[in-house]
């Protein structure tokens, strides 16, 4: 169904079709012929509404269905209604999703990266954090932190992202150098390298970043509590951070089998800590973390 081509769905134009009065034309506020669809079977009227793009046009066929003497047909007219309804509000999330990119480009800026990052918790592999440049518009229908998505929302929407960003990058800190210069300090400086590896691509003007300033970063910042929830760059950048991190823990499974890694992703569940005390510590995991150093310990 082709709503996606225009997102922005006024509310005058949602009106319920008993009571919209007469169909308009895609545009011109003038009235016109309502469509005769009794004539044509529930088949071909389903593929006629998948077809449109206007949404005076999709108004005006759901009005002209309302008064269709079939149930059936009535019922097509209600569920493209609700569609177009869903897509609106969708359409507003999304948007103020953007406020805060919206605000800085109001002021001058005009690249703007979301920066997120994945792997603080967990007891095996990196930690690792994206920045993401997304274009003045984009197509994210379900755009969100990468822990409210299924595994299958985010893998599509980190296409999506890919597909449609400016510029993206990617810093990883790996679990010997977490152990060396600690967690909080490997968060920190996946993201400068992120940053750093994005900068490359394009000249940024602002970073938007969750919850915390990355430190040795010249670009003007601006933190966000809860951030991945709140703004769509950094949403885009937590799913693209995750869904990395994901498929390297997944390939870390084939090299180092019986931890689960592919189903935990190196975070300490009951199956990970009892695979620890059964096959002790690969090199892979963060041996500052306790449970891996109490591991360690009993292997020794």
């Amino acid at each position: 169904m082709a709503l996606r081509k225009n997102p922005r769905i006024r509310e005058r134009e949602l009106m319920d079709p008993i009571d919209s009065g007469s169909g308009l034309d895609s545009g011109s506020g003038e009235v016109s012929e309502l469509p005769e669809t009794s004539r044509m079977s529930l088949s071909a009227l389903r593929e006629t509404l998948s077809n449109l793009d206007s949404e005076a046009e999709i108004n005006s066929w759901c009005e002209a269905l309302s008064r269709d003497q079939r149930v059936g047909a009535r019922e097509i007219g209600e569920r493209m209604l609700r569609r177009l309804r869903a897509e609106q509000v969708e359409s507003e999330r999304l948007e103020r999703l953007f406020e805060h990119r919206a605000r800085l480009i109001e002021g001058g800026c005009q690249v703007v990266a979301g920066v997120d990052e994945v792997g603080v918790g967990p007891l095996a592999g990196p930690v690792v954090a994206a920045a993401v440049v997304l274009p003045a518009r984009v197509d994210l229908p379900g755009l969100n932190d990468s822990k409210k998505l299924s595994s299958k929302a985010r893998e599509r929407l980190d296409r999506a992202i890919r597909e449609q960003a400016l510029g993206f990058a990617i810093g990883e800190v790996e679990s010997v150098e977490i152990d060396r210069i600690n967690i909080l300090q490997a968060t920190l400086e996946s993201m400068r390298r992120a940053v750093n590896a994005l900068e490359s691509q394009l000249r940024l003007d602002h970073v938007l970043v969750d919850a915390r300033k990355i430190p040795g970063v010249s670009i003007a910042q601006t933190a966000l509590i809860h951030g991945d929830a709140i703004d769509g760059s950094i949403a885009a950048a937590s799913i693209v951070a995750k869904v990395y991190r994901d498929g390297l823990m997944k390939r870390f499974a084939v090299d180092y089998p019986g931890y689960g890694l592919e189903r935990h992703m190196g975070y300490g569940t009951s199956e990970h800590i009892d695979a620890l005390q059964r096959l002790g510590v690969s090199p892979i995991h963060r041996r500052s973390f306790s449970p891996v150093a109490a591991a360690a310990k009993r292997k020794a």
